[in-house]
């Protein structure tokens, strides 16, 4: 444990002294450990520099904005293809669907209307709404990626009028109290770090204005520690684990806020974006997910990780600094995260015997083949499951579950082929001898398309 708490942190103080980081703080949170935390440097006032220092998080704030609309879906106040007018009475761009505003993919412009960073004065609410008939749709809708502010300060203003109340109180209410996250604020509060610009050409640091952004504040407003932005991490990362009721939000959400829905760049596949969250793919089908944050004087960087040998669970890292022009801290996190398991990894939980498989589908684990391919069909942790025969390990597996009053059909639940059906047949003494898996047959040996019964086990 000293070993790679020494190795972590000198990767820590490289960066603040290669970067020449005011102020850096650091944490990486997992379950099977107690929290890691770093600080170096001095918040250049004159409070103390410790882990429970607020920074500006930046577009952090973007991911709390996303799961307050991905609640509101869950309850039934909207669906991610409504238009943002059907909700908020807006004079111009109400076609833009919330999907589209959530993954960037809207074409709106990139900011409110004026040129707010060079005044630092954001619009209230209704200048904000009023304004959209001068904000231009810049692309057509899901033509690309084209982040945008705006677009999410929208989805701000909807959530809080689809509660009854602020952005600030819902945002406090569902998602901050129930979690746990008493440091993030809108506001920095006393003992704050100092944000500055670090002189490209001497080591002097000018310190930035302060700012309050308005009506964009479901964008860019949160301050935070990182301490309580890698347990926000771990959340994003892993639910189940910091929220085993699903009181902010059920895993299953969080599954499809990750499924990826744009790339950031055409041809260099390296980052994507899915339900307000930036997906950042690692070898061996690891991912990181979360955001990057950036206001004057400050840069955050807050990931989780998903997946991969040795990962533990709920695992996520915070890396937040006071300087607005060190791109090294946007690195840093995925270098903790992939450090931290390599030289640390999770302990492996011995496996023991569970329950077999029931009586109606002993007959078809094994091997099958379909469309040419061998697969093989498994009995793994209560459910029905198959993989391609040459899957490359740690590939998921399909799961099944049957349909009700219908053992012989089952619906695919995750994995390959996803929503799909498996139908069995069986002879008369009840063996399976086919099967169609999204109306592929799947016999036991190797067989041509031609020539084979299609029909349904209820069709006699």
């Amino acid at each position: 444990m000293v070993e790679i708490n020494a190795r972590l942190g000198r990767m820590v103080r490289q960066v603040q002294a290669g970067a020449r980081v005011p102020a850096l703080s650091v944490a990486l949170h997992r379950a099977d450990r107690p929290l890691w935390s770093l600080t170096v440097g001095s918040t250049g006032n004159d409070a103390p520099l410790t882990p429970q220092t607020p920074f500006r998080i930046g577009s952090v704030t973007k991911t709390f904005t996303a799961v307050l609309v991905l609640q509101c879906r869950d309850e039934g106040l909207l669906d991610l293809d409504d238009p943002v007018g059907r909700h908020l009475d807006v004079p111009a761009h109400g076609g833009a669907t919330v999907r589209r505003l959530l993954s960037h993919t809207s074409g709106l412009q990139r900011e409110p209307y004026g040129d707010i960073w060079d005044t630092l004065r954001a619009p209230g609410v209704e200048q904000l709404l009023a304004d959209l008939t001068r904000a231009e749709r810049v692309l057509p809708p899901a033509r690309r990626f084209h982040y945008s502010n705006l677009g999410m300060a929208l989805l701000g203003e909807l959530v809080a009028r689809l509660r009854g109340g602020t952005w600030v109180e819902v945002l406090a209410d569902r998602i901050l109290a129930p979690l746990g996250l008493a440091a993030t604020t809108t506001r920095p509060g006393p003992g704050a770090a100092t944000g500055f610009l670090v002189d490209a050409y001497s080591d002097h640091a000018r310190p930035e204005p302060p700012t309050d952004f308005g009506a964009v504040g479901p964008a860019a407003q949160l301050w935070s520690t990182a301490g309580d932005m890698a347990r926000w991490a771990a959340f994003l990362a892993d639910p189940a684990a910091l929220d085993p009721t699903g009181a902010v939000l059920a895993p299953a959400t969080l599954d499809e806020m990750r499924w990826p829905l744009t790339v950031t760049d055409e041809t260099n596949w390296v980052d994507g974006f899915g339900l307000g969250l930036i997906l950042v793919p690692q070898p061996n089908r690891v991912l990181h997910v979360g955001h990057d944050g950036a206001m004057p004087g400050f840069l955050a960087s807050v990931y989780g990780r998903r997946g991969g040998d040795g990962t533990p669970g709920a695992m996520g890292c915070a890396v937040l600094g006071s300087a607005g022009t060190a791109g090294a801290i946007f690195e840093l996190p995925h270098r903790l995260l992939a450090t931290a398991v390599e030289h640390d990894p999770a302990d492996i939980e011995p496996w023991s015997p569970g329950e077999p498989a029931p009586e109606a589908y002993r007959g078809v684990l094994g091997r099958w083949w379909g469309e040419g391919f061998e697969y093989v069909f498994l009995w793994r942790d209560g459910a029905l499951r198959a993989r391609r025969a040459e899957d490359a390990p740690g590939k998921p597996t399909a799961v099944f579950a049957p349909l009700p009053d219908r053992p012989d059909v089952l619906r695919t639940v995750s994995g390959r082929e996803v929503g799909e059906l498996l139908r069995l047949t069986r002879d008369e003494r009840g063996t399976v001898r086919r099967m169609h898996w999204a109306t592929y047959r799947f016999t036991r040996d190797q067989q041509t398309f031609d020539g084979y019964d299609v029909r349904w086990p209820d069709q006699g």
